[in-house]
């Protein structure tokens, strides 16, 4: 393994102080060296050395350029926190923060929506921002048995702020991925407090580290090693030059395309491939591996996708931005299998529709129907497709107790890139 740099810490780690040992030593083939690919133009954000985003393999879905860090922190204010949680050959989970604005968000609220693509997950909060149409906490990402311990600490986090003292009741935002196989010890619910705190904390701006890292750490998407991915869209000045960002937490399955090209099938792994060989010799057959996902292939999981905007929109219309995000997820390969968990979070940051906890009257400005509108969406679904791309390229081999999944070969995908769409 090579040495890892103080500047590879700083930006692409954020974890609890003991688990950092654990983190080098228990992450299988991923390596640790100092520097992060770069995806071209605009795309700054950390990966893990020999991993790659979707920009450096050709791949840049849509018309509209990405913002400087071709991530969701390209809208302005927007900060993402994450605490990586690696204990022993067991634990292999995290958290992931998602913080609108640098203010005090449950006093100074932004307008959010919610969109259920397959509703077979846990989204806590998401009754309330239906209803009310705002968010009042940031939103956190973590594994499936951990939501309530990270909503408990979220809530604990909001109520010692100054100027919560006399707050009764608050609605945290947390939502879920089972990363179950390798968190082999997920039963013992391993996110506490420091974890959440520690991705709160140290929310920032600017680049985002990308892959097995955060909420992403124990992961699996399309019988590969999935993660935490970004992505972003700016729109030229006669379309409003506002920006879209999204981040996910990719862990589902489906039949694998990227940028057109049937990845997936070219390369033999995919939920059906086993009842295919059967039937279609001629197409290829499942691989002979130790790679506990190959072997363990199916289409089930779940993914959560989270939508910034600076344009100036309502709940009503955020809703239908979040809608066009699945429609980005569709590209990927996914079919919104029966066991999958796929949810979409939007929020706008703009200040003329921010909502005031103390106001009398709400006067909001926000923007019409018509060709920006159409533009945003555009950009939501372009920029989540290259984010769940970005989650598996910038991904690394994760071994635990249970078992090994292997980062998707770089090499082997570029292979079928140039095979183009079958």
């Amino acid at each position: 393994m090579q040495q890892e740099s103080a500047a590879w810490r700083a930006v692409a780690w954020r974890v609890v102080p003991a688990a950092l040992a654990a983190l080098l030593a228990g992450m299988g083939a991923a390596s640790a060296g100092a520097q992060g690919a770069r995806g071209g133009a605009g795309d700054t954000t950390v990966v893990a050395p020999g991993r790659a985003r979707a920009r450096a393999m050709g791949v840049a879905p849509g018309v509209f350029a990405p913002g400087r860090w071709n991530a969701i922190t390209d809208v302005a204010g927007v900060r993402v926190g994450h605490a990586t949680v690696i204990e022993g050959d067991s634990v292999r989970t995290g958290v992931t923060a998602v913080l609108p604005h640098a203010g005090d968000l449950f006093r100074d609220r932004v307008p959010a929506a919610v969109v259920v693509g397959n509703g077979f997950g846990k989204l806590l909060g998401s009754t309330q921002v239906g209803e009310l149409g705002e968010l009042e906490t940031p939103v956190l990402l973590t594994c499936t048995l951990c939501v309530w311990r990270a909503a408990d600490a979220l809530v604990a986090w909001q109520l010692a702020r100054p100027g919560m003292e006399r707050v009764r009741s608050i609605n945290p935002v947390v939502a879920e991925t089972n990363d179950g196989t390798l968190n082999a010890a997920i039963r013992s619910r391993p996110v506490h407090e420091a974890h959440v705190r520690a991705a709160l904390d140290g929310a920032r701006e600017g680049p985002v580290p990308l892959g097995s890292v955060g909420a992403g750490t124990g992961t699996v998407a399309f019988g590969w090693k999935g993660g935490i991915g970004s992505s972003s869209r700016h729109l030229p000045a006669a379309l409003g030059a506002w920006t879209v960002g999204v981040l996910v937490q990719s862990n589902f399955g489906g039949v694998l395309r990227i940028g057109g090209a049937a990845v997936g099938e070219a390369l033999g792994r995919h939920p059906f491939v086993r009842a295919l060989a059967d039937t279609a010799p001629a197409r290829r057959a499942p691989e002979r591996t130790t790679d506990t996902a190959a072997r363990d292939a199916t289409a089930d999981g779940s993914i959560v996708i989270v939508v910034a905007t600076d344009a100036p929109l309502s709940d009503r219309n955020l809703r239908r931005l979040a809608a066009r995000a699945l429609l980005g997820l569709g590209r990927t390969g996914s079919y919104a299998s029966n066991g999958s968990g796929d949810y979409v979070i939007a929020f706008s940051t703009a200040a003329s529709v921010r909502r005031s906890a103390d106001a009398v009257r709400l006067a909001t400005a926000e923007l019409p129907n018509g060709e920006e509108l159409s533009a945003l969406f555009a950009a939501a679904a372009d920029a989540t497709e290259e984010a769940i791309y970005d989650s598996l390229l910038a991904a690394t081999t994760v071994t635990s107790r249970g078992g090994t999944v292997e980062a998707i070969p770089l090499d082997r995908v570029r292979a079928a890139l140039r095979g183009g769409p079958r």
